[in-house]
């Protein structure tokens, strides 16, 4: 799929565009800076943009009002159009955030509900409750979205539901010839719908990529043959900057073996799981890592790793961003992008995973490993790359069974191996066998 030699940049649009949190109704076309984003990158050459929630909602994106109009925040439909026109002319593909577990309180039908109630024909597009009550005294109650009544579930066994949700998928490609979804909070998500809605999307185009947001547990149960092309990695995720902070590579490569390796028992081999350092759920990877110098150590791991990775709009010149009330310190306004060492580090990134078909397979082996130092294999058909990373602040050198000349893509030098590959502090090589 085009997806595995890709790399993927997440814009929050609402944040990134500098819209006000609650929705004003006051009309602006904001969605029009990412023409300020386009040049830097083509010069990144990212593959694909994924954007969070573009459509009407009363505040962050999630409370969906109307799937097919575009927030009035961030302008119209003919500024959204445009706008992936122009990413389409330059060869990036786009994919939208689908929010079909939950909608906002002004969704159509559940403001059909709350006007006739038992007589409303969309109350079964809900889990609605007539003998009870909410805090919006609304004199009946719902299933939510993990207690939050501005967030109302749909009820994804209806078959209107679904056709309707379908038709909204219909109407994306129809209108603005997106390239795959992001299923917000797949794990919530009704299975035989997503078998459902895999069938719809891959009968009109076999390459429309659907990745899932998934946290924990057996990622399988979301991406197979049924329902899912890729998922969140957040297991990945979170042993990123765990062993960095703690200075203990064994955590992230016990997942990388767990996941990725070649014994009977290894959960996702073949699968090109999602792979990210933040996003806009989590604290940014600058405010994250305990150590500055590790950044663009970690960002070697992300490029090199099994699986598709993504870019945070911001992260790729070290903004940093951490938690709040409602997450816009994690989601700031950026008028066009910036460029800095760190980005230099990345474009070379990503242009070897452009260039290396070994970055595209899953197929990889642990090399070597001590708490502050690793090398592990990626392998092709066609070449091996072992990608070799150093957290300490001292030189190192690993002994292994290798004499041979080799070439570090990253630098372009060549090396003679002769048992023993020596490391710079605080550095990372991607050696080509």
């Amino acid at each position: 799929m085009w997806t595995n030699q890709s790399v993927f940049y997440q814009i929050y649009p609402l944040g990134a565009f500098g819209c006000p949190f609650e929705n004003d109704g006051q009309q602006n076309h904001r969605l029009l800076t990412m023409n300020n984003y386009l040049e830097d990158l083509k010069r990144l050459e990212i593959d694909c943009i994924l954007f969070n929630p573009l459509f009407q909602s009363h505040t962050h994106g999630y409370d969906t009002m109307d799937y097919k109009q575009v927030d009035v925040r961030l302008g119209t439909n003919e500024d959204l159009a445009l706008v992936i026109d122009k990413l389409h002319q330059n060869g990036i593909k786009v994919i939208f955030d689908a929010v079909f577990n939950h909608v906002g309180r002004g969704f159509f039908a559940f403001q059909d509900v709350i006007e006739h109630r038992e007589n409303s024909s969309y109350k079964d597009w809900f889990y609605i409750n007539f003998w009870d009550n909410n805090n919006y005294d609304d004199h009946f109650s719902y299933q939510n979205w993990e207690g939050n009544n501005n967030l109302v579930k749909l009820n994804l066994q209806n078959r209107e539901v679904v056709d309707y949700l379908l038709s909204v998928v219909d109407f994306w490609k129809d209108q603005f010839h997106i390239d795959g979804l992001r299923l917000d909070v797949a794990y919530c998500l009704d299975r035989e719908f997503l078998k459902s809605l895999r069938s719809h999307c891959k009968t009109k185009d076999p390459e429309f990529f659907l990745l899932g947001e998934t946290l924990h547990g057996d990622y399988n149960q979301w991406v197979n043959d049924e329902m899912l092309d890729s998922c969140t990695n957040y297991e990945c995720y979170k042993g990123l900057y765990s062993s960095f902070n703690s200075l203990n590579l064994f955590e992230i490569l016990h997942s990388f073996h767990r996941q990725f390796g070649k014994e009977p028992w290894c959960l996702y081999r073949g699968k090109q799981l999602f792979s990210f350092v933040d996003n806009h759920d989590v604290e940014r990877i600058a405010s994250r890592l305990q150590d500055p110098k590790h950044l663009p150590l970690i960002y070697t791991m992300l490029m090199t790793m099994p699986g598709i990775p993504c870019i945070y709009y911001g992260s790729e010149w070290g903004i940093e961003g951490k938690k709040n009330w409602n997450d816009t310190e994690l989601r700031p306004a950026i008028d066009h992008l910036l460029w800095n060492p760190l980005t230099d580090h990345i474009h070379k990134l990503i242009q070897i995973k452009h260039q290396h078909s070994a970055l595209w397979s899953c197929d990889y082996q642990q090399i070597a490993l001590t708490n502050k130092q690793c090398i592990y294999q990626m392998k092709s058909e066609e070449e091996t790359l072992w990608i070799c990373i150093n957290l300490d602040h001292e030189m190192f050198a690993f002994d292994v069974s290798l004499c041979q000349e080799v070439k570090d893509l990253l630098t372009g030098t060549s090396l003679s191996i002769d048992h023993s590959i020596q490391m710079e502090p605080v550095s990372s090589m991607i050696l080509q066998l």
